[in-house]
């Protein structure tokens, strides 16, 4: 595997953070982000900002034994579906998974310089990293560039010492250990379901459909919010993925009668 020194990796997250602000899609509803686009009949050069919406809804609840994780697998720019089937869950290292949230490229070019700093840091230290040493990485690039860059995230995963654990570095950076945590802009229609459902001690399979039972609720209500769940089940063991289609997911009451 090639690798490149800590510096370059630097160096490449603040050349992108310039960049990254002139578009993409975006994955979180944090405020409207500036796109510019051409301003034709006025010369190519010319651009005007437009205001994009973005959204997401990400996941994750602690149980005795590890952690169940879950995102929904829609990215939009503005009223635009750009992708109906990306993966949000992403692996930082054996045990330990990310849930992104906000500006896909920001979200991206954290989380590649995190897995970067731990594959380093497990090499160096002989051992796996912690889970929490991970969620601390993310709160350093998340605050220090909190004006630049629009990134919400969760950390989750298994270790030895702290077994199960989920973190929240929401958009500024704070640094959160929760038993379960939501994130994006599909969270404002689960809170009352969370509050709700939620119960200290569920096993892996209570908080399996929790995790589902929730995103699919944010995928019902929350139009930036769609397609497909994808669920992780981290554990000492390893990682359980599970993909839940459209006709996989709990049927939930809509509100709406056939005919009217």
């Amino acid at each position: 595997m090639q690798t490149f020194p800590y510096s370059l990796w630097v160096t490449r997250l603040n050349k992108h953070i310039a960049a990254s602000r002139s578009g993409g899609a975006t994955m979180d509803l944090c405020g409207p982000t500036m796109v510019e686009r051409p301003r034709y009949g006025f010369g190519e050069s010319d651009v005007v900002p437009v205001p994009v919406s973005t959204g997401t809804t990400i996941m994750a609840v602690e149980f005795d034994g590890g952690v169940v994780i879950g995102a929904d697998t829609r990215v939009t720019a503005g009223q635009q579906v750009t992708n109906r089937v990306v993966d949000k869950l992403y692996k930082l290292h054996d045990r330990i998974y990310c849930c992104r949230s906000g500006s896909a490229a920001d979200t991206e070019m954290i989380a590649d310089t995190v897995a970067y700093q731990l594959d380093f840091f497990s090499a160096q230290m002989g051992e796996s990293p912690s889970v929490r040493v991970a969620a601390q990485m993310f709160n350093q690039h998340c605050y220090s560039h909190r004006e630049d860059m629009v990134a919400g995230m969760i950390v989750a995963g298994w270790d030895r010492r702290g077994k199960g654990q989920v973190y929240y570095v929401p958009v500024g950076g704070m640094l959160l250990r929760q038993a379960v945590a939501i994130g994006g802009s599909g969270s404002t229609y689960i809170t009352g379901f969370v509050d709700s459902a939620y119960k200290p001690g569920m096993d892996k399979d209570e908080c399996l459909e929790f995790t589902a039972r929730g995103l699919t609720v944010a995928m019902g209500r929350d139009c930036m919010s769609g397609g497909a769940a994808r669920l992780a089940i981290i554990t000492e063991e390893g990682v359980q993925r599970i993909d839940l289609l459209e006709h996989d997911l709990p049927k939930l009451y809509s509100g709406c009668r056939d005919t009217i």
